[in-house]
């Protein structure tokens, strides 16, 4: 059969440019890998066990008592809506209308993209920590603004304040954070938190902040932006369930902010899923007021693992960068005498039947993560012994 060719009229890509640069994602690729050669998964953040069996049992008794399981309202559930409120109210003493400033997203990926999507115009410029998530630079690109990378460096991966201030024109529009920061486990300080809300407001820019790992914090603590002086009425603030409650393949995700961003990011939401989740609507909103030991138990447990894969980890010679929260390990394998990130973690499962992710891959700046690999600790404690004992081959 002859090979298909575009039709008359169509000898551009088909791929709109903007994306030329976005492929299949490295997380597909090192899952599909794991798979093909049976190694151990420690690339894609998702943990292999389910959370708590009560939240689960309240998705089943949602979906049996037929609670969600026709289109659910455009904001959320208002049971969710009115969870979501009361658990900013208790951890973080931050103030929402569950009416008019909480939505209900398809996880915290819809977030992000309704987000850039609704407050970015073309040639605006955003600003964001880098390495950072990969869907960010794809929202940026689909919205045709540009990213302006503020490098997190090795070995404390700590945001530079003065560069940030260099780095605001007046095309920048909008200031995009993570913490706790994926990869790097970097949990900004208030110190850091208020030096760029004084940028934020000295030069009227918006705010987006994904905050999706805040309850896995091991050292310090977290602070919303939001909670800091004149940054309430400037910041969309991202959470989900998915990494707090270990229910990654339910998608519950949501955003705080003012009634009027939160009706600019519901204008975009509502022409990309509209609605998603129905019945695990009223399970996170149970989940949401589980106990403080629940929340402490969580941090402990990770914790463990934590330093169990990082003692593996710099056993096995890389260079350990610990991270103060979320769910991930930062190493550099220079000292295993590798230079390519990515080289080394596609080969690395059949040295060894392990699979990791190349931090090469969440960077502008190539050079600056070339050597960095990240690894997933958000797995049965067993499973983290095998995989230190098949590092161990390297050393």
């Amino acid at each position: 059969m002859a090979p298909m060719s575009a039709p008359a009229g169509h000898d551009r890509p088909f791929l709109n440019r903007r994306l030329a640069a976005f492929g299949t994602t490295i997380f597909a690729e090192m899952s599909a890998l794991a798979a093909r050669t049976g190694s151990i998964n420690l690339g894609q953040g998702f943990p292999d066990t389910d959370g708590p069996a009560e939240i689960a049992e309240a998705a089943s008794r949602a979906v049996l008592a037929g609670l969600g399981n026709q289109y659910p309202p455009g904001t959320g559930v208002p049971e969710l809506r009115t969870a979501i409120a009361a658990h900013q109210q208790r951890f973080y003493g931050l103030s929402y209308d569950p009416d008019t400033e909480v939505l209900v997203t398809a996880g915290a990926t819809e977030a992000i993209a309704a987000a850039l999507l609704a407050l970015l115009e073309p040639g605006d410029e955003v600003i964001a920590l880098e390495p950072f998530y990969d869907s960010y630079a794809a929202c940026i690109a689909m919205a045709g603004a540009v990213r302006v990378p503020l490098t997190l460096r090795a070995p404390d991966f700590r945001p530079d304040l003065d560069a940030l201030r260099d780095a605001i024109t007046p095309r920048t529009r909008l200031l995009l954070l993570n913490t706790p920061h994926n990869p790097t486990g970097t949990v900004l300080t208030p110190a850091e938190l208020a030096g760029i809300a004084e940028l934020a407001v000295r030069h009227d820019l918006l705010v987006i902040t994904d905050e999706v790992y805040e309850h896995l914090v091991f050292e310090g603590s977290h602070t919303p932006l939001a909670s800091l002086p004149g940054m309430r009425e400037r910041t969309v603030t991202i959470s989900s369930a998915g990494k707090t409650y270990s229910f990654t393949g339910w998608k519950v995700g949501w955003i705080t902010s003012t009634p009027e961003l939160v009706t600019a990011v519901r204008s975009v939401k509502q022409f990309l899923t509209y609605v998603s989740s129905g019945p695990f609507q009223y399970a996170v909103a149970e989940a949401l007021g589980l106990p403080d030991s629940y929340y402490e138990g969580l941090r402990a447990d990770l914790a463990a693992k934590r330093d169990l894969l990082s003692d593996g980890l710099a056993a096995a010679g890389f260079e350990v960068y610990r991270p103060q929260g979320t769910y991930f390990v930062t190493t550099d394998i220079a000292p295993l005498g590798e230079s390519d990130g990515i080289a080394f973690c596609r080969a690395l499962p059949e040295r060894c039947g392990v699979v990791a992710i190349p931090n090469q891959v969440f960077y502008d700046d190539k050079s600056a993560g070339a050597t960095q690999v990240r690894w997933a600790f958000c797995k049965k404690t067993e499973v983290l012994r095998e995989a230190v004992d098949r590092l161990r081959r390297l050393a």
